[in-house]
């Protein structure tokens, strides 16, 4: 059994790596729109362009804050995220992100569909979707506070394994 959860360890290592890569090349394609765009000059489309880039690089930012997400979880504390302790931050630390990317796409679509009033329908979805989300994130960070306290060793560990995490660095 041991030798499976080691398997496990090395899959979620090497899924970190991989977000980590995707994360360099998103980076990479944003500075090369980045600098064709500021070589270019300051066009009539420049805004659109630069947020554009701007949405390239938080999908660079969700890629390595999954990336740390994993590591941290899942590799250098090589702990179960069964009581909510660890299910609330597991899931607010991968939701900050998401939240985050979802608003900078509305954003961009916000700015693409100005042209023809007829196109902002998907952003405002989009954007009344993380809306939602972060009601629904927000309530559940409130329920899972009553289910803490009746576990606080639980929030005592992930305490413990903070400061161990954050010397190691």
């Amino acid at each position: 059994m041991k030798l499976v959860h080691q398997l496990f360890v090395c899959l979620h290592a090497v899924m970190a790596l991989l977000f980590a890569l995707v994360s360099l090349g998103l980076l990479g394609v944003a500075a090369s729109k980045g600098w064709s765009l500021w070589a270019l000059g300051w066009g009539e489309d420049a805004t659109l362009h630069w947020v554009e880039v701007m949405g390239v690089l938080a999908a660079a930012v969700v890629a390595l804050q999954i990336s740390q997400t994993v590591v941290e979880e899942e590799v250098v504390r090589d702990a179960s995220i069964a009581g909510p302790t660890r299910v609330r931050r597991f899931l607010s630390r991968f939701l900050v992100v998401v939240v985050v990317a979802l608003a900078i796409e509305a954003l961009i679509a916000t700015f693409k569909g100005q042209e023809a009033p007829q196109n902002l329908l998907y952003p405002a979805a989009l954007m009344a979707g993380v809306g939602f989300m972060l009601l629904g994130w927000g309530m559940f960070v409130h329920l899972n506070r009553s289910a803490e306290e009746l576990e606080p060793e639980a929030m005592e560990a992930a305490k413990s394994e903070d400061g161990e995490v954050s010397q190691d660095r």
